[in-house]
């Protein structure tokens, strides 16, 4: 999407995405590349007045580090009103996840973010083992990690005042008009369903005075013949690389699973992973006044009480 031109004496409104696939617009495909929630979202913040300028600056295979180290800087520079940060599926789906250095990343873009003035997006995601359908000692272990990333992204939506979308329930999960044929990513429903959500909360806040973006489709669904091309394509891949990565780890967790099940004691494993939780929760440093991670540029031009006005 071109940034818009400002209209009368108005700057318009600027909108920084940051994140993984899931922001970068895999699973709708459009025309000359990919479009995604991000984007549709930007659409629905234009009154045709002010205008939007959007940047997307997320991408696909980004994890919590990645996020930290090159996107939130570029952001900052960008002075976004308001800035989404959608990420940490990508650290469950690793054998060197660690949930604490993940809160302290995320805990350090969105300081950075909202200190430069920025209202934060953020939400809560489904697991990749109940969207994939994976057997149980498969699925658990990814929920449990998932779960605590959402825990984080709950604390730290409300350390921000963010506005956040709950898109982890049930419904997310057994729709499966929402995902695309790899199941990992939204179609372009699941993205329309995402921007619609997220435009009904900053509407709440007078964020959002463009048309909400529409909830059906505009682009026909893949043909089985597509879809088995991605799979046999780009999907392929995706599995080498996580094979080496998380599959050996999700096997020995899947094993430990089933030894617990058979003992009766699998509410261990419930167990470990809170206190894993309250660890890295308790590890956030509490906000001080005037806190930055680096020396952000100065806030935008357009002030927040104007914004939600």
């Amino acid at each position: 999407m071109s940034p818009a031109r400002v209209r009368g004496h108005c700057p318009p409104v600027r909108f920084v995405a940051l994140g993984d696939s899931f922001t970068e617009g895999v699973g709708d495909p459009v025309p000359g590349g990919r479009r995604g929630w991000a984007a549709l979202l930007a659409e629905g913040m234009d009154d045709g007045v002010r205008g939007v300028e959007f940047r997307n600056l997320a991408v696909s295979g980004a994890l919590s580090c990645d996020v930290r180290d090159s996107q939130a800087a570029a952001a900052a520079a960008f002075r976004p009103d308001i800035a989404s940060v959608v990420v940490g599926v990508n650290d469950t789906l690793r054998r060197s996840f660690d949930l604490m250095g993940l809160a302290q990343r995320l805990d350090e873009v969105c300081a950075l973010l909202a200190t430069g003035g920025a209202v934060l997006l953020t939400a809560c995601l489904p697991d990749p083992g109940s969207v994939l359908g994976l057997p149980a000692p498969l699925a658990r272990p990814l929920a449990r990690r998932q779960r605590a990333v959402n825990a984080v992204v709950h604390a730290l939506s409300a350390r921000y005042d963010a506005v956040h979308l709950h898109a982890s329930g049930r419904a997310w999960v057994e729709d499966r008009s929402l995902w695309s044929v790899d199941r990992l990513h939204p179609a372009e429903r699941g993205h329309r369903k995402v921007a619609a959500g997220f435009h009904r909360l900053l509407l709440e806040r007078g964020l959002a005075p463009g048309a909400p973006p529409g909830t059906e489709p505009r682009q026909p669904p893949p043909t089985r013949a597509a879809a088995a091309l991605w799979l046999a394509t780009e999907g392929t891949g995706w599995l080498a690389r996580r094979s080496t990565d998380l599959l050996p780890q999700l096997l020995c967790l899947a094993a430990a699973e089933i030894r617990h099940a058979a003992r009766g004691t699998s509410a261990t494993l419930d167990r470990r992973a809170e206190r894993e939780l309250l660890r890295a929760l308790a590890a956030l440093k509490p906000p001080a006044a005037g806190h930055r991670t680096s020396d952000p540029p100065a806030p935008s031009p357009v002030p927040r009480a104007r914004m939600e006005g």
